[in-house]
């Protein structure tokens, strides 16, 4: 087997693992994704947002367990890094030391601009996009929201969003785990169209394609698919606002217990589940956006791809 790497994502609101060696084709070959779904992030939109004890403790064990997941490929190169969470968190330097000292493994922390280049990059490795030239790219993490813009496959704008969904769900919705109050909902959409308004991101007035990434958009396709019987991997990957509205509709009306019960939703996401989809529903309002695409190759992907280069 060609040589492999492993590329473990720390993020606001799961851990990931990626194993991949290239492929026969010099792209990107996956032989394993993992996710843990661990919120190590819990605090994170206080004004001196700390990891808790807790958090530090249940990242560290997940850590481990997907370093020993991956240990059986033998990777030449073994990566760690962390964003949102880490980078904010006052304590994050703990975290890292905790880390090192256990498991022998540093933590690269991604500045904002690295994870959105990063991104970047892990899609080029998607073929389903090879055709696709000029297009917006959205990554929805827990703790920020990463914005790119593509023309003729060159990057031309970046910016890294402090609109995670774990971070929108603290700050906005009082009660995480009862129906949606409209008062709360619409004060986080407007929140978010304020950020973006404020940000010097440019959206033109005739929306190129946009890809959509991250774990909730991963749940949308999940919903979605489970409803016509369809695997994950079967479910289309083309994916309009219109059902994306219809699912907050749905899942507004419903508690924590009745939304963790819906075929193909994600129960440690359930909670924080509503505030993405008011994201996505906002960045697609705002940049005249009607469908998203979706794709898997994000941050790891574009970790394994400057990994590998040369081999």
């Amino acid at each position: 087997m060609d040589p492999a790497v492993a590329i473990i994502d720390i993020g606001s609101n799961s851990l990931k693992l990626l194993v991949a060696n290239r492929g026969k084709s010099g792209g990107i070959n996956t032989l394993l994704s993992q996710t843990i779904e661990t919120r190590i992030s819990q605090g994170i939109s206080q004004a001196v947002p700390r990891l808790s004890a807790e958090g530090i403790a249940s990242g560290l064990t997940a850590i481990q367990a997907l370093l020993a997941t991956a240990a059986p490929y033998s990777p030449v190169k073994i990566i760690l890094v962390a964003t949102s969470a880490v980078r904010d968190a006052t304590n994050g330097v703990d975290f890292r030391a905790r880390v090192a000292a256990e498991t022998g493994h540093e933590i690269r922390v991604l500045t904002g601009e690295e994870e959105a280049n990063m991104i970047g990059l892990g899609l080029s490795s998607d073929p389903a996009f090879a055709a696709l030239n000029d297009f917006y790219l959205f990554d929805l993490g827990g703790g920020s929201l990463e914005c790119l813009r593509f023309v003729q496959r060159k990057i031309t704008q970046t910016m890294s969003l402090q609109l995670g969904c774990v971070r929108l769900t603290e700050r906005f919705i009082k009660d995480p785990a009862a129906p949606l109050v409209i008062a709360e909902t619409t004060a986080l959409a407007l929140h978010v169209r304020d950020e973006l308004k404020r940000s010097s991101f440019r959206f033109p007035l005739v929306a190129p394609p946009a890809i959509f990434m991250g774990g909730s958009m991963n749940t949308v396709r999940s919903l979605k698919g489970a409803r016509h019987n369809l695997s994950f991997a079967e479910s289309p990957t083309l994916i309009g606002i219109e059902t994306i509205a219809a699912l907050l509709d749905e899942i507004s009306q419903l508690n924590l217990v009745a939304r963790q019960a819906l075929p193909g939703m994600s129960k440690a996401r359930a909670d924080i589940f509503p505030a993405a989809l008011i994201t996505m529903l906002t960045v697609a309002d705002y940049a005249h956006i009607d469908r998203f695409h979706h794709s898997l190759h994000n941050l790891r992907w574009g970790l394994a791809a400057e990994a590998l280069a040369g081999w």
